[in-house]
């Protein structure tokens, strides 16, 4: 079985747009900026045999805010820049009752069975609670990339780190 690094896309790999101290995603490519780092981090993970697989809830397509092909365009052009092994997208909104949507796990888990993941020895990386309960509910150890936003936090992270680049250290034991 192989070993996966599950990450978030908005706030782990580009930047998310804060307003009143929320995150959110891009509405277009335009306003896409992968984080500094991020390159790095994930080729050393790759190179070491980790699948990268960024699971995302993108429930602005559901809102009918943002068009599900400006988010295939953004996943698309993070995929021609990184060494990403796949993308699993939630377009759901919270109300749609989906197991994709974080803080569910079906994302995670659809995509062990696709790649023959073992979940005991995958990590999941975001910077919301969602991201955090959805990995420790499928199994994986957790890492929250603290931002401070205005919302709630997760309640039992694995790790709590400032960057990709610290998630890479710790996953790769580079001290």
């Amino acid at each position: 079985m192989r070993r996966a690094v599950f990450l978030d896309r908005d706030g782990v790999i580009n930047r998310a747009i804060v307003r009143d101290g929320k995150p959110h995603p891009p509405s277009s490519l335009a306003e896409l900026e992968i984080l500094p780092g991020v390159y790095e981090a994930l080729q050393k993970l790759h190179d070491a045999n980790y699948l990268l697989i960024v699971v995302t809830n993108q429930p602005d397509v559901s809102r009918g805010a943002v068009k599900r092909e400006d988010v295939e365009l953004m996943n698309a052009f993070l995929a021609s820049q990184l060494p990403i092994d796949g993308f699993k997208t939630c377009y759901h909104d919270s109300s749609d009752g989906c197991s994709c949507r974080k803080p569910l796990p079906g994302a995670l888990l659809e995509a062990a069975q696709e790649h023959n993941i073992d979940l005991s020895k995958s990590f999941m990386v975001g910077d919301r609670w969602r991201d955090v309960e959805a990995g420790a509910a499928a199994g994986c150890k957790t890492f929250f990339i603290n931002y401070r936003y205005a919302e709630q936090k997760p309640d039992a992270p694995d790790f709590i780190v400032s960057s990709l680049l610290e998630v890479k250290k710790i996953i790769l034991g580079e001290f």
